[in-house]
């Protein structure tokens, strides 16, 4: 039997809207990495904690900090979509997203949830 890679990783490409849109999901032993991308790079990079002093565990509430690029409101409104649904599934462990969209509409980022789904290492 092969050895558990240390960092597992995973990825998926489809296209939204006309858009080639790249999931890619990685999860280090402290948090999950995930580039959202219809650009082919980065983009804004976010840290999304969970609150700890939320009083109800089971809907924890979410901080947002922009580490590099723009800091917008609509990153931090995408931000929380994405780490209210990742730490569901990974049991409340921070995320850091990078975010780099042409298509900002609902539709995508159903889409979006789809393939991270898809690509789930956690």
């Amino acid at each position: 039997m092969a050895p558990q890679p240390v960092i597992r990783s995973r990825q998926t490409e489809k296209t939204i809207n006309g858009n080639a849109t790249q999931v890619v999901c990685t999860e280090f032993s402290n948090y999950i990495f995930i580039v959202l991308t219809q650009y082919g790079k980065i983009g804004t990079l976010v840290s999304i904690t969970p609150d700890t002093r939320s009083g109800e565990i089971s809907l924890p509430l979410f901080s947002t900090r922009v580490l590099l690029g723009k800091d917008e409101t609509l990153t931090h409104v995408y931000a929380k979509n994405v780490a209210t649904f990742v730490s569901q599934e990974s049991g409340n462990r921070p995320v850091l997203l990078g975010l780099s969209l042409k298509d900002n509409s609902a539709e995508t980022m159903k889409n979006i949830k789809d393939m991270i789904k898809a690509c789930q290492v956690w």
